[in-house]
């Protein structure tokens, strides 16, 4: 066909070798390493109520950077005195849910405002 162009005539080359290969595996298991180990820093979470919430006389905790937001969530029903089956709804920078298995190193590294973490609460579903 007049004005296609031509085709490569050239080979790729092989991206997956027996030595790329084990570099890969091994690069992984370094990822994979570094993932399991404890970050012993701590986060400075900031709880604020919305709407019918209960207001906490201490608004500012210390975290373990590596604790899944969950520990923050079961966390916060304790301090709240809250039973696992009443409603319990948290949201970071009063825009999203996160969810309970990121991590708070993550959450703040993303999120933080004014080197804090703040993790709204409420009772009712406030947003989406």
């Amino acid at each position: 066909m007049a004005g296609s162009p031509e085709p490569h005539n050239r080979s790729l080359p092989s991206v997956w070798t027996a030595g790329d290969a084990a570099a890969n595996i091994q690069e992984a298991l370094d990822a994979l390493e570094t993932y399991r180990k404890k970050d012993p820093n701590k986060v400075v979470v900031r709880f604020k109520a919305v709407g019918n919430a209960p207001i906490m006389k201490q608004n500012l905790y210390k975290i373990t950077a590596s604790n899944r937001f969950q520990a923050v969530i079961q966390f916060l029903r304790k301090e709240l005195g809250w039973k696992a089956g009443e409603p319990l709804f948290t949201y970071i920078n009063l825009a999203f849910a996160p969810a309970p298995d990121d991590t708070v190193s993550n959450l703040f590294k993303s999120f933080a405002t004014e080197g804090h973490l703040i993790v709204n609460y409420s009772t009712t579903a406030a947003w989406g």
